[in-house]
């Protein structure tokens, strides 16, 4: 187990919770609300200042978001200095990361939260990434409602064409 892990009792939050954070869609009011509650620690839960450098990749390169408005809002996050991130990725961590994206078949980056909900002693990882279910060793959890994500699925259906059409 890491150290200071009693900090983070509840899990860890994966990319895709700050990512819905950035943009209108159905589940945006519930994904600030529960990163509020991490950030003020009234959830236990870490998220890996790595995941927020996800965020960015994800939001501009695949959801094509404005650069700027991303930068504001995750650069904004990160100055509240809440305990809730966790900055540390060590060598052994980032091989094991490594060993599970080449097992499972996923991004390293996931790897690395598997790995850290591992080591920080209860293999939670709050995530809308249905993919990491497959991965026995860890306990997915999606914290928002049911019915709000088919919503927020149909949604992503319609604004990643109507994007995939500005672009043509």
């Amino acid at each position: 187990m890491l150290r200071g892990s009693l900090a983070y009792l509840e899990g860890v939050a994966d990319v895709s919770i700050i990512v819905v954070t950035l943009f209108n869609n159905p589940l945006k009011n519930w994904a600030v609300e529960f990163l509020a509650d991490i950030l003020k620690q009234k959830r236990r839960i870490a998220i890996p200042v790595s995941t927020v450098i996800g965020a960015y990749h994800v939001a501009t390169r695949y959801l094509k978001l404005p650069r700027l408005e991303v930068k504001h809002v995750l650069t904004e996050m990160i100055l509240t200095k809440s305990p809730a991130f966790y900055p540390h990725i060590t060598p052994d961590i980032a091989i094991q990361a490594i060993d599970y994206a080449t097992y499972y078949n996923i991004e390293a980056w996931d790897g690395y939260i598997i790995e850290l909900a591992k080591r920080l002693g209860n293999s939670i990882i709050y995530t809308l990434d249905e993919e990491l279910s497959k991965v026995k060793e860890v306990v997915v959890v999606n914290p928002f409602p049911k019915e709000l994500i088919k919503q927020y699925h149909e949604y992503m259906k319609h604004y990643l064409h109507m994007k995939g059409k500005t672009e043509s």
